[in-house]
């Protein structure tokens, strides 16, 4: 277990962090922070910090919610640029929306994904429907 790595994709993957930490607690954490834009729905790099050797590592990127997968993409995109092979990367998120899965399993196919609830589509807005609405805000209580 100690050479795995928990990538966080934006904002919203700091839900996990203190409980990837309890249950393992020499893992190494990276962090690859990408923000949607709203009005585009195209994803930025804005933040990247991996550990040494992730290239050897089992990765387990993390964010609360799939909705594109734009920003999902770019993080495997980034992974896979620093030599860490497909099948060792596994998604993790909270809520998924049907296109973004389709998006990453058609472009990742070997990326393994988990997800605790799989919504129908997305809005104008990028948002998962029914979904929560903005994850970030909802955790953060910055609505």
């Amino acid at each position: 277990l100690a050479n795995r790595i928990s990538e966080s994709s934006g904002i919203n993957a700091e839900y996990g962090e203190t409980a990837v930490h309890s249950v393992v607690k020499d893992i190494s954490v990276g962090k690859i922070l990408i923000q949607t834009c709203q009005a585009t729905g195209e994803p930025a790099l804005h933040y990247l910090r991996l550990p040494y050797g992730v290239a050897n590592m089992h990765v387990i990127l993390m964010d609360a919610t799939l909705a594109t997968g734009a920003a999902a993409m770019m993080a495997i995109r980034i992974l896979l640029d620093h030599d860490v092979p497909e099948e060792h990367i596994s998604f993790v998120c909270l809520i998924a929306s049907k296109p973004g899965v389709q998006a990453i399993a058609y472009a990742f196919p070997k990326v393994r994904l988990i997800m605790g609830e799989l919504d129908a589509d997305i809005d104008e807005k990028f948002h998962i429907i029914p979904g929560l609405g903005n994850f970030g805000d909802r955790f953060f209580g910055t609505t």
